[in-house]
């Protein structure tokens, strides 16, 4: 896997990845494990490194590409699926995003939903609907338990018994929120859900942890209504309203004043991972 610098969340960096069909999550000598990582710690000398491979993840016919990213030096033996925005896993805000996660001391794993073919960016959204009816939702879904179930069958490979985090932005949000609720096995032990589209509200019953929403009070795209009544139903879970703050925010600012916003939001993001997961790992061992 090559190895990548950290950087800073406004410094875009341009990231290579060679494609191979089989790797190990946890490599001989390519890992240190710290059982005292704190999530929050920022400290940008305690990630000096992140692992960084492009992958190919196969169950029987089926196979979906991925990004996994994993911490060197601070690892503290946590796994996280970030599910993206329309604009794929390949996108430069979710990469950086997912690369950030990577240096707090995290397993990044981020999987192509829309099997090679996300938006682009400048594509107009008059064509929207047209291109998300050639994403059938039961295939996303299928695609993303096959890379929850590679991550977890991973952990358990190399002898860890810990939970996963599930993170997601807008239509990965939406997704999070059914990846969770058809989690039966329990793999994920918290989720981080950014301003959630197409939110099915009917199913948050049946979602088991706790799950920390996120949005702005400018967003058309996720109500803030819809996320009360999300965090009424989902016990434990916490909602994190920015004033002002429109779509995508928190890994797309725009301003300055976005980018201070998406720093804080960051920041509660890697508190709400570190106590929900790493933790109560600690405390469970």
């Amino acid at each position: 896997m090559q190895q990548l610098h950290c950087t800073s969340h406004a410094q875009h960096h341009q990231l290579a990845f060679a494609t191979v069909h089989s790797t190990s999550l946890f490599g001989p000598g390519k890992v240190q494990f710290e059982d005292n990582v704190v999530g929050d710690n920022d400290d940008d000398e305690a990630c000096e490194l992140v692992n960084g491979a492009e992958i190919v993840i196969e169950d029987g016919e089926e196979s979906i590409h991925a990004y996994l990213l994993k911490a060197i030096k601070n690892n503290n033996g946590t796994g996280l699926l970030l599910l993206s925005d329309v604009f794929g896993f390949e996108d430069s805000a979710t990469r950086d995003f997912a690369y950030r996660v990577a240096c707090s001391g995290y397993n990044v794993l981020v999987p192509d939903m829309f099997r090679g073919n996300p938006r682009k960016i400048d594509q107009p959204m008059t064509d929207f609907e047209q291109w998300l009816a050639k994403q059938p939702p039961e295939r996303i879904a299928r695609d993303i338990n096959m890379a929850a179930k590679w991550l977890a069958d991973e952990f358990t490979a190399a002898g860890f018994s810990n939970k996963l985090g599930i993170i997601g932005f807008c239509y990965g949000g939406g997704c999070l929120i059914n990846t969770l609720a058809q989690d039966k096995q329990g793999i994920f032990g918290t989720g981080v859900c950014f301003y959630g589209t197409r939110i099915d509200t009917s199913v948050a019953k049946d979602i088991k942890v706790p799950v920390l929403f996120v949005c702005g009070d400018g967003d058309h795209l996720c109500p803030v209504s819809q996320l009360r009544e999300l965090e009424k139903i989902i016990k434990g879970s916490k909602m994190v309203i920015y004033n002002g703050r429109g779509h995508g925010f928190a890994h797309r600012p725009g301003s300055l004043e976005e980018d201070e916003d998406a720093e804080d939001a960051f920041g509660l993001m890697r508190s709400w991972l570190n106590d929900s997961l790493v933790l109560s790992k600690d405390l469970v061992h």
